[in-house]
C-alpha cells in the first residue's frame, strides 16, 4: 500500500515531469524530512549513513534552513540531473517530499510619462478614486475602490505590519519615512541578536543575495510597498491605502525580477515569525511546490493573511502562490471596470482566470515610487501585481478596525462587499465568475462591514447594477421583506422604498450627484449601503 508520503514523493515527480520546460535551480533542492534530523552539530546530511553517500555522490556542498524545522534546500557544488536526483533522494525513504528550487517572477511591467499632467498628483490615482477624466485609458467615473469615503472610517494602525516579499525597497524614499519596519530586537553589530538566524536584520532580510540590504534594485518592490502606505498629506507624491501601517521588506526577487520559491518559502517564515499580520505577495510561479504550500499554510494556521496575484498572462494557467487555498487571490481592472487584457506594456497579456480567483482590484496605469530617485514621481506600473497591495493594504484597514479578525473573516468581508457584475456582461456574471471573483473590492463598502455586522441579515448577499445611474438600478437580492432608503452625502434622506414587489428602482427625477443607498431588514438594521452615482 502507497502511503501519504508515497505519493507525495510521487506527485512531485510526476508534477516535475509535466513541467519541466519550468525554470528551476539547476544546483539545488528542497526537501523535507519526514522526522526532524537527530544530529548533534551542525551537519544535517551526514547522520544517515546512505544520506551521506548520496550527498556525496552529488557533491552536495552546504545547506540553507527554510522553516527551522524539516525543510531545507540542498546546495550542490555543481549544476546536477534535477529530476535523477530527486528519485534518488524519494528512495532514501527519508523524506516528505524533494522537489526542484523553481523560479518565480514578479507580475508587473513598467512604463512613464516624459511629461507631468496637468493634474495633481492624487489625480493620477484613479484607482483610489476615479471622475472619469484619467486619460492613460478609457475611464468611467466610479471604476475605483472609493478610497475617499474609506478613509473617512480608518487610516491604519501602526501596530499592523505588513510584509512585501519582492525586490526590496528603497529604505530611504521620503514617502516612506517612519513607516520602515525595524526589527527592534536586533543591532547593526554583526551578531544575531534575536536568534533567528539571520545577522544584523535590522530592517528586514535580502534573501536573494542573503545579506541584510534589501534595498530595491529592480523598482517592482518600491512601487507596490507605496500603494500599500506611502505617506500621504505631506504635500509630495502620492498616497497609500494605509497612513500609519508599518512596511516589512523581504528581497525576494534579484534585479531581472527573478526569484526562487526557496527565497519566497524562506521569506513567508520569517514575516510570520517576525510579527507581520498580512503578506503582499505580487509574484508567482506556475509548479506546485509543496515546501512553498508549507510556508502558506504556516502563515495561515498562525493568523497570518497571504494575498497573492494571479499573474499576466491572459490565461487560466494556475500560478503559485495564488493558486493554495489559504491565499487571497487577486486580478486585474482597468479604468473603465473591465479586466484588463491587454495591460499596457504587451498586446497579448491580461489578467489570468480561474476558479482559484478571489476578487479584481485596478491593476493597469499605477503610478507610484521610484527606487532610483526621491523626486521622481512619473513612473507608472500595469500587472495583477498593483493590484494586489490594494487588497492587502484593505486588510490592514480592517485589521486596523479589528484586530482580532482571521485570514476567513478578512477574505469573507471583502468577498461579500466586492462590487459584482463590474465589467462586460459575457465575462462579469451574476455572483462568483472566474474572471472578476466575487467582484471588484470596494474599500469603504468592507469598512462599512461593522456597522452591518449586528443584523442576523448579514449574510444576504446584495448588489446593485449599474452604479452610475442613468434612469433605474436593479437590486440584486431578496428585497420583498426590506426598506431601502436613498440618502444624500449629508446623510438626509431623499427617497424611501417600502414593500417593494419588484427589484428595479425608479430614479429618473433625482439630481445628478452623489447619493447612497441603504437595505434595512425589518427590524430597521442596516444590512447593505452602496454609494450610486446619477449621471444625468
Amino acid at each position: 500500500m502507497i502511503n501519504k508520503s508515497q505519493l507525495l514523493i510521487i506527485f512531485t515527480i510526476f508534477s516535475f515531469s509535466i513541467f519541466s520546460q519550468e525554470k528551476y535551480a539547476l544546483n539545488e533542492l528542497i526537501i523535507k524530512f519526514k522526522t526532524k534530523p537527530q544530529i548533534s552539530s551542525d551537519n544535517v546530511y551526514e547522520f544517515n549513513s546512505v544520506l551521506q553517500k548520496l550527498n556525496s555522490d552529488l557533491s552536495l556542498q552546504n545547506y540553507q534552513v527554510i522553516d527551522n524545522n524539516k525543510t531545507f534546500v540542498f546546495h550542490f557544488k555543481n549544476n546536477i540531473n534535477i529530476q535523477n536526483a530527486i528519485k534518488k533522494y524519494a528512495n532514501t525513504n527519508l523524506f516528505e517530499y524533494v522537489e526542484p528550487n523553481f523560479t518565480c517572477f514578479g507580475a508587473g511591467k513598467k512604463g512613464t510619462l516624459s511629461t507631468f499632467p496637468s493634474e495633481a498628483y492624487f489625480n493620477r490615482q484613479w484607482y483610489l478614486y476615479n471622475d472619469g477624466s484619467f486619460n492613460l485609458s478609457p475611464s468611467i467615473a466610479d471604476a475605483d475602490i472609493d478610497m475617499e469615503l474609506a478613509w473617512d472610517i480608518e487610516q491604519g494602525d501602526s501596530n499592523i505590519i505588513v510584509a512585501v516579499l519582492d525586490t526590496g525597497t528603497k529604505l530611504d524614499h521620503p514617502e516612506l519615512v517612519n513607516r520602515i519596519w525595524t526589527n527592534t530586537f536586533e543591532q547593526n553589530n554583526g551578531l544575531d541578536d534575536d536568534n533567528n538566524g539571520y545577522i544584523d536584520d535590522v530592517y528586514g532580510w535580502d534573501f536573494v543575495n542573503n545579506d541584510n540590504d534589501p534595498t530595491d534594485d529592480y523598482g517592482h518592490g518600491t512601487n507596490i510597498i507605496g500603494i500599500i502606505g506611502a505617506n500621504a498629506n505631506n504635500g509630495i507624491g502620492y498616497a497609500g491605502m494605509d497612513w500609519n501601517c508599518k512596511l516589512m521588506t523581504c528581497k525576494v526577487l534579484d534585479n531581472n525580477n527573478y526569484g526562487q520559491y526557496s527565497w519566497m518559502a524562506s521569506a513567508i517564515y520569517y514575516a510570520v515569525d517576525k510579527g507581520a499580520k498580512v503578506i503582499n505577495m505580487s509574484i508567482g510561479g506556475s509548479s506546485f511546490s509543496s515546501s512553498l504550500q508549507d510556508a502558506v499554510d504556516y502563515a495561515y494556521n498562525n493568523g497570518v493573511t497571504i494575498v497573492a496575484c494571479m499573474m499576466n498572462y491572459n490565461n487560466n494557467v494556475i500560478y503559485y502562490p495564488a493558486g493554495f487555498q489559504n491565499t487571497i487571490a487577486v486580478g486585474s481592472t482597468d479604468s473603465n471596470d473591465q479586466r484588463t487584457h491587454p495591460f499596457f506594456w504587451s498586446a497579448t497579456s491580461g489578467s489570468n482566470y480561474g476558479n482559484h480567483i478571489d476578487v479584481v482590484a485596478p491593476g493597469n496605469y499605477i503610478y507610484g515610487l521610484s527606487h532610483i530617485s526621491n523626486t521622481n514621481y512619473n513612473t507608472y506600473w500595469g500587472g495583477t501585481s498593483q493590484a494586489t497591495p490594494q487588497v492587502v493594504a484593505l486588510c490592514s484597514l480592517l485589521l486596523a478596525q479589528d484586530n482580532t479578525r482571521t485570514p476567513d473573516d478578512l477574505r469573507n468581508i471583502i468577498q461579500i462587499t466586492a462590487e459584482d457584475q463590474v465589467g462586460t456582461p459575457n465575462e462579469d456574471t451574476n455572483g462568483f465568475d472566474i474572471f472578476y471573483g466575487y467582484g471588484r473590492i470596494n474599500a469603504y463598502d468592507a469598512l462599512n462591514y461593522n456597522s452591518l455586522a449586528t443584523s442576523s441579515s448579514v449574510n444576504e448577499k446584495f448588489s446593485i447594477f449599474p452604479s452610475l445611474v442613468k434612469n433605474e438600478i436593479t437590486i440584486i437580492g431578496n428585497v420583498s421583506d426590506k426598506i431601502l432608503t436613498i440618502n444624500n452625502t449629508l446623510g438626509q434622506n431623499i427617497l424611501t422604498f417600502k414593500e417593494m414587489n419588484s427589484n428595479t428602482l425608479n430614479l429618473k427625477n433625482l439630481k445628478r450627484g452623489i447619493y447612497f443607498l441603504t437595505v434595512l431588514d425589518n427590524l430597521n438594521r442596516k444590512i447593505f449601503i452602496k454609494k450610486i452615482i446619477k449621471i444625468q
